[in-house]
């Protein structure tokens, strides 16, 4: 666990992500290695990764904020309705199947890395004005998919805050902060489920492993900031694509976890 939360904090605060597409591969092995009962693992695991992502993600906001690129605008009327989506994700979540949820990660993982890594920069980014029926639907859609996946959606906010024209840079700290509401009402979400479903899961409150958050929060949290400064010195044109790249691997791992269960 040590050793993994060195990467995830590093790469949160680098990507604007929570951490939770190395935190939840990572956690999935953990406990499957403890021997806690297949049905839950997934669960407990995106569950854990929600616990974690709140103060790692805080602490890579705060971080971004230091250089100006969080756009608080758009993570207020945004976020509500992304916040809405990860209640309903939530729910969903806790009926599907530890195979089903393996697949949904892997599956949207993809075809986000590919988005990532067709996208070409702008010469000028220019922030067009977002509708609310798009905030409605794009919030709802990205709530509702992290939820399942335990992760703070930076991995689809990046992409439509680049696409509505924010640069690179100012898209990853909005979507840092974005992903901090994901993180607590995920979080608070899984604890309840977890609670409600009486998993009795050891050293464990609901889908939320005591454990591992105790051990990962002071190193994830330490490594965001870290993760954050990086960025800022980075050639922006090339982000996208390291993201990109990132993301396809993580989605080959967990479509061959899925082969293999």
């Amino acid at each position: 666990m040590v050793l993994t939360a060195l990467p995830v904090g590093f790469v949160a605060g680098l990507f604007g992500i929570g951490g939770g597409l190395i935190t939840v591969p990572f956690l999935f092995y953990i406990f499957g290695s403890l021997g806690i009962d297949q049905k839950y693992i997934m669960h407990l695991a995106v569950g854990t990764s929600f616990a974690i992502i709140v103060p790692t993600s805080a602490a890579s906001v705060l971080t971004h904020h230091k250089f100006k690129a969080v756009d608080f605008d758009i993570v207020k009327n945004y976020g509500i309705f992304v916040v809405l989506g990860v209640v309903f994700g939530t729910i969903f979540a806790s009926t599907l199947k530890t195979k089903t949820l393996v697949l949904f990660f892997s599956i949207v993982i993809f075809l986000l890395s590919i988005y990532l890594l067709l996208l070409k920069e702008k010469e000028k980014n220019i922030v067009l004005k977002i509708k609310l029926h798009l905030k409605i639907i794009l919030g709802f859609l990205v709530g509702f998919i992290s939820a399942p996946m335990g992760i703070g959606g930076a991995v689809m906010n990046v992409p439509i805050l680049k696409f509505f024209g924010y640069s690179i840079k100012m898209a990853i700290g909005s979507a840092a902060a974005i992903g901090f509401l994901i993180a607590v009402s995920g979080a608070i979400g899984f604890l309840i489920t977890g609670s409600y479903l009486k998993t009795n899961i050891p050293l464990s409150v609901g889908f939320l492993n005591i454990p591992a958050f105790l051990i990962f929060i002071p190193i994830t949290t330490f490594m965001a900031r870290i993760g954050a400064r990086t960025v800022h010195a980075i050639d922006k044109s090339k982000i996208s694509k390291y993201f990109g790249i990132f993301l396809l691997i993580v989605s080959f791992k967990f479509l061959y976890e899925y082969f293999k269960l």
